[in-house]
């Protein structure tokens, strides 16, 4: 996931969200459609004011979001105090140590809204009473049905009225923890096709072929050695030069554990 857009990637991205064609945007803006490439093609290039300021209109957003000054697109002069925000919070979105990017994300995603009123309500204990005069009713008539006719402990009434009671640190646990799951979940499902997302590959199945392709090799017990050692470190043995394999059979001679053993003279072994 991106931790910051550049400029080209900012600019790109507008024009993409609008589905306009180079021609067509350069038909809006009066901006040359050269000039309107090279800004999304090569990062850094120098944006004169005046078509800055003619693509932040266009578009909507603050110059300084183009040009990645703020993360904020179209309210950049927002008053602190409007964001009732505290001094520790405001100090440690500026440090640099939170992924803005990601926080806003989760912020914005609809169940996000539900995720917090869960986390007040179990905060504040707002539903705590409630759980404890149902979890105390449950244990009444379990006590009375079990006074009364004694069916034992295993009885499925008896059984059913004690799994009802609820523990409130479990209930609210599963309840926040499935709030989150959704959230992110969601949001790395959006990131899956993102330049700095890892790649979904089997490395350990790669590996393992590799292994075996190299103890099936028809060659000499140095050259499968050498196979196997290189494919346990994902390395094609195929592709390496003469020389390299050389460097790699002599420092395979020098181990104990793959060296082969040798009869002493004047000794059977």
């Amino acid at each position: 996931m991106y931790v910051k857009l550049t400029v080209s990637e900012r600019i790109g991205d507008l024009r993409d969200a609008r589905g306009l064609t180079y021609e067509e945007l350069a038909a809006k803006t009066g901006i040359s459609k050269s000039a309107l490439h090279n800004y999304e093609t090569y990062d850094g290039i120098e944006i004169s004011q005046t078509n800055l300021e003619k693509l932040a209109k266009f578009y909507g957003v603050s110059p300084d979001y183009l040009i990645g000054r703020s993360e904020i697109k179209k309210d950049p002069n927002a008053e602190l105090h409007e964001l009732h925000l505290g001094d520790e919070m405001i100090e440690l979105l500026k440090s640099g140590k939170l992924n803005h990017r990601l926080l806003s994300e989760m912020a914005l995603h609809p169940n996000f809204r539900r995720l917090m009123t869960d986390i007040e309500i179990y905060v504040d204990r707002i539903a705590d009473m409630r759980i404890r005069d149902m979890n105390v009713v449950l244990a009444a008539v379990r006590q009375q049905v079990i006074q009364g006719h004694d069916p034992g402990e295993d009885d499925l009434y008896v059984r059913t009225l004690e799994l009802a009671q609820v523990d409130e640190d479990e209930y609210f646990s599963k309840v926040i923890h499935d709030d989150l799951d959704s959230i992110i979940r969601d949001i790395r499902n959006a990131h899956k096709t993102d330049a700095t997302t890892a790649e979904e590959t089997d490395t350990a199945a790669e590996v393992q072929k590799q292994l075996q392709d190299a103890m099936s090799y028809q060659g000499t017990k140095e050259e499968k050695q050498v196979r196997a050692y290189l494919a346990s470190l994902g390395i094609d043995y195929d592709a390496l030069t003469p020389e390299e394999v050389v460097t790699q059979i002599n420092i395979l001679k020098k181990s104990k554990h793959l060296k082969t053993p040798r009869k002493k003279r004047g000794k059977c072994l």
